[in-house]
């Protein structure tokens, strides 16, 4: 995948994306319709998680953080993933982090599969039939808002209070998955992670609309943050935005004495490993990479895994079994 360009995250649209505005507008319109299509329902619970812009917003670890909450209500969360690559042509399938490899279910699948039974694949009411049936008594989408592939009965988006909407524009001319108020008339609630005046904005207009705001925090590992401070570090990722994870890194106290970026799901090739060796080597760091791409690129340096914390984890929890609630 390519890289988002610059351009996007302004907050405002620059010469370029007023000038690729019209085709965001058709690219909107779409997506707007396609939010306002009916959806099929599951037997059993759904919840899904969505992210405002095209990547980097925050869902994995915020559907990892929500499973974490239901098993402490007493319920059996599965995940239900697209994935990548191979996963998105087959029928769902149970995703097994010791077998299968990234190609062939995707970096986000193999990471929810470590935490709750997953199930990769594009038709999510048969991923739903399948988790039931092997004891979920409920289904989170990591991904799915848009797609409007099965009904929710509660949704969620995601988004990340540095970032916000971007430029406020729909792709070409901007990061948006659908114009932002589509967006938001269609969710429960709106998760904002971190701290930021574009995120304070999109919480406000979310409030002034009636829609509840979790406000959530990303937190390294304490026992990798740990192992890692004071270490001279290259650190590399190849996710939506990378500088976030960098960020994050600096926050446990390591020494960032380098940095790489890839595209969004970036397929380390030898050539890519083999060069962030010996860069890592020359500047005598040690390699420090994401989660995601640590399923993409297996014992290559060190992780720093990150977890999600909630400001409002009660009223969050009260959501949740008010959701369950209601659909039985």
């Amino acid at each position: 995948m390519i890289r988002a360009p610059g351009f996007w995250r302004r907050g405002f649209p620059s010469p370029l994306a007023r000038a690729l505005a019209p085709l965001g507008a058709v690219y909107g319109a779409a997506a707007g319709a396609r939010l306002a299509r009916p959806a099929p329902r599951a037997e059993l619970p759904v919840i899904v998680v969505g992210g405002l812009t095209l990547g980097g917003d925050g869902k994995t670890p915020t559907a990892l953080a929500l499973a974490a909450l239901l098993r402490e209500l007493g319920e059996a969360p599965a995940f239900s993933t697209r994935g990548y690559g191979g996963a998105a042509g087959r029928p769902p399938f149970r995703v097994d982090p010791e077998r299968h490899t990234a190609a062939e279910a995707g970096d986000e699948a193999l990471l929810l599969a470590r935490s709750a039974p997953t199930f990769a694949g594009v038709d999510r009411l048969a991923a739903a039939r399948v988790a039931q049936a092997a004891g979920a008594s409920v289904l989170i989408l990591d991904d799915g808002l848009h797609s409007r592939r099965i009904d929710a009965d509660l949704a969620l988006v995601v988004v990340d209070a540095g970032h916000g909407a971007g430029n406020g524009l729909c792709p070409p001319a901007g990061p948006l998955r659908a114009p932002l108020l589509r967006q938001l008339a269609i969710v429960d609630a709106v998760v904002v992670i971190g701290a930021g005046a574009a995120g304070d904005a999109i919480a406000a207009l979310a409030r002034s609309s009636g829609k509840p705001v979790f406000r959530a925090a990303v937190r390294p590992d304490p026992e990798a943050a740990r192992r890692l401070a004071g270490a001279p570090v290259l650190a590399f990722a190849g996710i939506a935005r990378p500088e976030k994870f960098f960020a994050t890194l600096e926050e446990t106290g390591a020494r960032l004495v380098g940095r790489r970026a890839f595209p969004d799901h970036h397929r380390f090739s030898r050539r890519d490993l083999f060069a962030l060796d010996r860069q890592a080597r020359t500047l005598g760091a040690r390699l420090v990479t994401t989660e995601k791409d640590a399923a993409r690129c297996p014992g290559v340096g060190s992780v720093l895994p990150i977890v999600i914390r909630f400001q409002q984890e009660e009223a969050l929890r009260a959501a949740l079994a008010g959701a369950l609630t209601a659909a039985a």
